[in-house]
């Protein structure tokens, strides 16, 4: 049973809440122990409050993911955690996350009581609403952001804010497409949404959000302010990086057929893995 309940949690999800130490790298905020600590509260409130949507989503899509070749496998749709289980489970992992968020700094409960809200919205209704569904998703990233950042008192980037959207976005219509090439082009039976997408459709967005997300970061590389900032004019050279990652993820998803778990590629592919410790040791050594 405690396998099972921890499998619904998804912990191996958690790895998307390392967005929240975006303050801490690029604002210097690893040099105050009080904010590492706030950070670090915050990680983990948002690592308890992922695993409460996961829960609910589980809850609602439970008939839905019986139709589907491997979510019918989740505690839930297999009937391995009781509905009643289930529902506990989601309620308690959002008030103790709310709780934990409230000792990192009382603006992080803000951002953690918006995510549950937007997320308990995207469940009950706006998962099914075209392009809306996806921005729903970024918009969750964007509050792990400003989380990290605003919510601990490091003021954020905007041209990081801004790559952010775009990578979300960009990581959301990848996870759509992967979708539909898992169930043959019958997404629309396991979800009515995918119905309105097309892979013609996904693939352009995909190339405009990949595109978005490789400038915006390298005019936040570029930018004389960050320069001045970290004191350094070597980020350009972390660019590539980016860019071989986008494009391995791009050949992962066209022509291994994954993509569908950004968590499960980033920290199963070899070359993503390689190439994303490559960048996290040089970025920080540079603006260290």
């Amino acid at each position: 049973m405690l396998g099972n309940i921890f499998r619904l949690m998804r912990p191996h999800q958690w790895v998307k809440n390392g967005f929240l130490f975006t303050g801490l790298v690029f604002g210097h905020g690893w040099q105050e122990p009080s904010l590492v600590a706030a950070v670090l509260f915050a990680f983990v409130a948002f690592c308890l409050a992922s695993s409460s949507v996961y829960v609910l989503n589980d809850l609602f899509d439970r008939e839905q993911d019986r139709n589907h070749p491997t979510k019918r496998l989740r505690p839930i749709a297999s009937g391995a955690v009781s509905l009643p289980q289930a529902w506990l489970l989601t309620g308690g992992l959002a008030a103790v996350a709310l709780w934990l968020a409230w000792l990192a700094n009382p603006p992080v409960a803000g951002y953690v009581l918006a995510y549950l809200v937007l997320n308990i919205a995207y469940t009950l209704k706006l998962k099914q609403v075209v392009l809306l569904d996806i921005f729903c998703i970024s918009a969750g990233f964007m509050l792990r952001i400003l989380a990290g950042t605003d919510g601990v008192d490091i003021p954020p980037s905007n041209w990081l804010l801004f790559c952010g959207m775009w990578a979300t976005l960009f990581l959301g219509f990848i996870k759509r497409r992967a979708e539909i090439i898992a169930l043959h082009g019958d997404g629309s039976e396991h979800r009515k949404v995918l119905g309105e997408y097309s892979p013609a459709l996904l693939d352009k967005l995909i190339g405009i959000t990949c595109t978005g997300m490789i400038l915006s970061y390298s005019l936040y590389a570029m930018d004389p302010d960050v320069r001045r900032i970290h004191d350094t004019d070597n980020l350009i050279f972390t660019v590539p990086l980016v860019i071989y990652a986008c494009f391995r993820y791009l050949y992962l998803l066209h022509q291994q057929d994954s993509g569908g778990d950004p968590s499960h590629d980033l920290l199963h592919d070899r070359h993503i893995v390689v190439v994303g410790l490559f960048w996290l040791v040089l970025t920080v050594a540079l603006v260290a």
